[in-house]
């Protein structure tokens, strides 16, 4: 690990920050901006590899020395516990948690724990890594959790009857669900920190160009490939995210969606509260959280 930045300067010298998925796109962009405002700064990637590698990017882009880099596949959930495990370990405080990581699968497609792969990824592995560090995140307060949203959940519906897509897939379906799930959680969770000095809030990042989808595209996304020069470049689609974790404009400001920097209305569903708590449950089931870990 990179020793602690001394001598920092900047708005958030002396903070640490986690970036999921900070190897590339949006979360690399985010680490860049927030190292270069002091922050101590953590990302994660699947290849370790290529995790360090971007880490001595940020750190070159940025100025700021202390950047270090955690490699896990947050499809499994085995990889999120170790990867929580080893932000605690690295990081006697941890004041802001940025839940990036994310992405579109076209095809139904199962995890090492036997779930649905867009679900798993972009919903239950930003559940349990924030279940987990939530303590931490407690303890170091003031803190902020952050969790990357899309305009998708305006589309999105919670299937309960059939989260895992199991009867019926369809991969913008199983995208959308999994972004409006990003909502609630961060509705829920707002709820439940109440009082403790952790706020939480989401964002719709814009229309970037980045390699979303490129694993496993559909025709449209294909298609779509020559009009990416049109899009936000990743270092604007990381401002909102970016004033989320650092603006002191919003230090109190919780359970909110955002766009463009400005508190947006999300899908109506977003607000049923019984369902958050029903999703909450389910989640906290799918992933083997017993109530005492989150209560």
């Amino acid at each position: 690990m990179t020793p602690p930045l001394g001598g920092a300067v900047g708005p958030m010298a002396g903070k640490t920050v986690l970036i999921t998925g900070g190897t590339g796109g949006i979360g690399k962009a985010t680490g860049i901006a927030l190292a270069a405002l002091g922050a101590r700064v953590g990302i994660t990637g699947r290849d370790g590899t290529r995790a360090n590698a971007a880490a001595v990017d940020i750190s070159r882009e940025s100025g700021n020395p202390a950047v270090d880099a955690f490699a896990a596949d947050l499809s499994s959930q085995t990889e999120v516990r170790g990867l929580a495990a080893a932000v605690l370990d690295a990081y006697p405080r941890l004041d802001v948690l940025v839940n990036n990581v994310g992405g579109f699968w076209a095809h139904r497609r199962v995890t090492t724990d036997g779930l649905e792969h867009t679900f798993a990824v972009n919903h239950l592995a930003p559940f349990l890594l924030t279940n987990l560090l939530l303590d931490r995140l407690k303890d170091s307060a003031p803190a902020r959790i952050v969790n990357v949203s899309s305009n998708a959940q305006a589309l999105g519906r919670i299937d309960f009857e059939d989260l895992q897509g199991a009867t019926d897939f369809s991969g913008p379906q199983a995208y959308n669900q999994s972004k409006l799930a990003n909502v609630m959680f961060t509705y829920e969770l707002s709820r439940r920190l109440a009082g403790s000095g952790v706020t939480v809030n989401a964002l719709h990042p814009g229309v970037v160009s980045t390699s979303f989808g490129a694993e496993d595209p559909t025709l449209l996304t294909r298609l779509a490939r020559p009009l990416m020069r049109f899009m936000k470049s990743p270092a604007q689609g990381a401002v909102t995210s970016t004033y989320l974790a650092s603006s002191p404009d919003i230090e109190a400001i919780t359970g909110q969606y955002f766009a463009n920097s400005t508190p947006k209305t999300s899908n109506e569903s977003s607000y049923d509260t019984t369902a958050a708590n029903r999703l909450w449950h389910v989640s906290a089931d799918l992933v083997g959280l017993t109530p005492a870990h989150y209560s």
